[in-house]
Formats: C-alpha cells, sequence, structure tokens
C-alpha cells in the first residue's frame, strides 16, 4: 500500500508543478488519472529494469521474508476474495449449462480447446464459440455488480487521504 500511495503523492506534485500547462481538452480527473497511470508504469519500467521481470503473482501469500503477513493474509482481502468467488459462482449457475460446461472446462480446469472437444464430443470451433460467449455473458452479468464497486475501488478518504495530503504539502514547502 505504501508504493501505491508514494505514486499517487508523486503524481499529485507532477500536478502541481505542471498545472499551468493543463489544457482544458479533456477533464481535469482524467488529466490527474493520466499521470497517476504514468508514474505507475514509470515505477513497473524501473522494476523490471532492476529485476528483469515483473512478478505477477506474489511468489508466497503466506508469509513474507520478514514474517509478517502478506497483503493477501489480510483479512479484508481474504473477505474480498471470498465474495468475488461467491458472486462469479452466482453468475456461473445463471449461465446455460452448454456455456457453463466450456467455461468451467477451458477456464477454471484449465483444457485446451482440443481437449474440452474431445471431453463433449462437440468439435473445436463449438468450444472456441462456447466459451467465448461464456465470457461474454458473465462479463455482461458482472458488469452492474462491478460498476457499483469501481466507485469505492481507490476509497481515498480518512486517514489515507490525511496522509498523501500531508506528504504533498510536506514537499512542497520544502
Amino acid at each position: 500500500m505504501r508504493c501505491e500511495q508514494d505514486a499517487l503523492q508523486e503524481a499529485y506534485l507532477s500536478a502541481y508543478r505542471l498545472l499551468r500547462q493543463f489544457r482544458a481538452e479533456v477533464a481535469l480527473s482524467t488529466w490527474l488519472s493520466r499521470l497517476v497511470l504514468n508514474e505507475c508504469l514509470g515505477r513497473l519500467r524501473l522494476t523490471a529494469r532492476r529485476q528483469n521481470v515483473i512478478p505477477i503473482f506474489p511468489t508466497s501469500t503466506r508469509f513474507a521474508m520478514d514474517g509478517t503477513a502478506d497483503d493477501a493474509d489480510l483479512p479484508d482481502k481474504v473477505l474480498g476474495r471470498a465474495q468475488m468467488r461467491e458472486l462469479l459462482q452466482a453468475k456461473l449457475d445463471g449461465l446455460a449449462e452448454i456455456f457453463r460446461v466450456v467455461f468451467v472446462l477451458r477456464s477454471v480446469e484449465e483444457l485446451s480447446v482440443a481437449e474440452t472437444a474431445q471431453c463433449l464430443n462437440i468439435p473445436e470451433a463449438t468450444v472456441r464459440t462456447r466459451h467465448f460467449r461464456a465470457k461474454s455473458s458473465l462479463r455482461e452479468a458482472l458488469a452492474p455488480d462491478l460498476d457499483l464497486a469501481e466507485r469505492d475501488l481507490y476509497d481515498f478518504g480518512g486517514a489515507s487521504c490525511d496522509r498523501v495530503t500531508t506528504a504533498v504539502l510536506t514537499k512542497l514547502t520544502s
């Protein structure tokens, strides 16, 4: 979490420095979001150069090297994953069986197209089509729930907001 706050803080400092260059061709929120995204991408590139690899998943979801719990083990993260799993399962149960079976075999069981076709005794083209339609239907079914959640995705209030604001103001005055 500290890394994200540092990136946000640096992006806000950049926004302050570059405010004169802001052109009202886009919304201020869009411009700020782009600054934050650029800062994050820059940090990823630096990390990649240092490590030559960008890890997609943490190497350990149990404990960090210093013995402290990983972010993945925090109760709110565990609860969030459980809720997302329940939501996905509920939406998956709502799919027609012909799409659900293909989705589970391809995406959950990670069978190849050929293996899935062989298991279900259907052509490979049918597997591809059903898998595509299953993913599209799931995406559509999940959209209303995710649209509600995205407003709270980066809840930026309270202590988190105060920390970033204080750090930005401190850097501006020094």
